[in-house]
């Protein structure tokens, strides 16, 4: 018996691989654009999610000029920094920061009614 080797079968993780800090599986950096409700038909859209490399006044800069809109840059605690725009433009911002090469398309979430 001595020359006989017996493997002792180890505890297999199948999420391993996922779970590697230098794997970049399931990993994608969203930018979410939200419209809220304030009162009556007033709306507010909010864009967050976008890198830090950037430069949020720019783009508030640009987005406005575009849009004929107001807005602001808000420092939020959680979220970073987020760009609040008058009005509904969820579809307007999505189509400039993707023709603007931002964001790629398949990296925007859309939220709201």
């Amino acid at each position: 018996m001595s020359e006989l080797d017996i493997q002792i079968p180890t505890a297999y993780d199948p999420f391993a691989e996922a779970n590697a800090a230098n794997s970049g599986a399931g990993v994608k950096e969203y930018v979410h654009i939200r419209v809220q409700q304030r009162n009556g038909r007033k709306s507010l859209t909010t864009v967050q999610g976008l890198k830090k490399d950037f430069s949020y006044n720019k783009i508030l800069k640009d987005l406005k000029k575009e849009f004929c809109c107001n807005g602001t840059v808000v420092q939020d605690p959680e979220l970073g920094q987020v760009i609040q725009l008058q009005g509904d433009q969820r579809k307007n911002v999505s189509t400039f920061l993707t023709q603007a090469g931002i964001v790629k398309k398949d990296n925007i979430k859309i939220h709201g009614f």
